[in-house]
């Protein structure tokens, strides 16, 4: 290769060449911890994942603060539960969550009224109870179990009127 005039090249040195590396490296693959080989293994307590659906947490902190909190209740608790339950639903249909799932969320809880039945305000106290903690991944599953999918897959206003017909039929039967 041409050099500029005022760099010295000693011509007693060989020109150098491209040569190979003396080891090619192995091919990457695919080993980080979050990959699955295979399909998505089922069980109880697993759930079903959907898209994005981390993005319920954005909805609920956009509206949680409109929302009705009863006595003992906190807010991170209202809002890792209702998250939980949009998530839920918004699999179910095989999407991200959107506002019409946290709408069903509220509905079904009883956040978006004054009103509401006192054992309904026992029973949601007893279960958001420490569900924001992230070390009670149980009791949000038992949380969002609660609530079966044929639920969930009402429309915004079909669940408000089963709410103020009897809130009841809005959950599993026996874990009410």
């Amino acid at each position: 290769m041409a050099a500029p005039p005022h760099i010295s090249e000693d011509p007693t040195l060989l020109a150098r060449s491209y040569t190979s590396a003396p080891r090619v490296p192995p091919p990457w693959t695919p080993g980080r911890s979050g990959e699955l080989d295979g399909p998505q293994p089922w069980g109880p307590r697993l759930g079903n994942p959907g898209p994005d659906t981390g993005y319920a947490l954005t909805l609920v902190g956009r509206c949680v603060d409109n929302l009705t909190l009863g006595a003992g209740e906190h807010r991170e608790d209202l809002v890792s539960g209702l998250a939980a339950l949009a998530a839920k639903r918004a699999a179910s249909y095989g999407r991200a969550p959107v506002r019409h799932d946290l709408d069903v969320a509220v509905t079904i809880w009883g956040f978006a009224s004054t009103a509401i039945d006192p054992e309904l305000a026992e029973l949601r106290r007893t279960t958001f109870e420490g569900v924001g903690d992230p070390h009670h991944y149980e009791a949000r599953r038992a949380l969002v179990d609660m609530v079966p999918e044929s639920a969930l897959r009402q429309t915004p206003d079909a669940v408000v009127q089963a709410h103020a017909a009897d809130w009841r039929s809005l959950f599993v039967a026996g874990r009410v």
